[in-house]
């Protein structure tokens, strides 16, 4: 059974390219027409990615993979922690931090610390045995951590694979 039907991509207006100056010669096989100045989508060939996609996400998770979201831009920030934390996946909906996949030991030391961070009680200066300085210090370290490190908190080891909204600006 499809994931989406013919119907729901024609009224959501999937089927609506590019300008035809700003086209991509490598896109041409999944263009249908040109109306307009714009491109139409051939949706057949879009339904079946669709489906191979989804097919490929259930497997990984499945077996017991996770998948990682990753969406920077304004407008899909809000929704990518809406929809991941919903299903339980890490996602990075902030700024991607250099070596967040290739050097991931070095992340997970920064989630630990971030994980350090979150038991101090920040409101009782008098029973910790710190300055106001020091709890300040410590509390902006702590924000700073949580808006980039905040989505990938729970991943023990390297996501089975990455769902990325916008591949240009990403």
């Amino acid at each position: 059974m499809a994931v989406v039907t013919m119907r729901q991509l024609l009224e959501s207006g999937v089927h609506f390219g590019h300008q035809t100056r700003r086209w991509n010669p490598k896109m041409k096989r999944f263009i249908m027409t040109e109306r307009n100045g714009i491109y139409i989508v051939d949706l057949q060939q879009s339904l079946t990615y669709i489906d191979a996609s989804y097919a490929f996400i259930k497997e990984t998770v499945a077996k017991g993979g996770s998948i990682m979201f990753v969406g920077t831009k304004k407008q899909a920030q809000e929704a990518i922690a809406e929809q991941a934390t919903r299903v339980g996946m890490p996602y990075v909906n902030q700024r991607w931090l250099g070596g967040m996949l290739t050097n991931f030991q070095t992340v997970h030391q920064r989630i630990n610390r971030l994980k350090e961070l979150d038991e101090i009680d920040f409101d009782n200066v008098a029973g910790s045995g710190r300055t106001k300085k020091e709890l300040l210090q410590m509390k902006r370290e702590r924000d700073k951590l949580n808006k980039t490190l905040g989505g990938i908190r729970d991943m023990v080891r390297t996501p089975s694979a990455v769902w990325i909204v916008d591949t240009n600006k990403e």
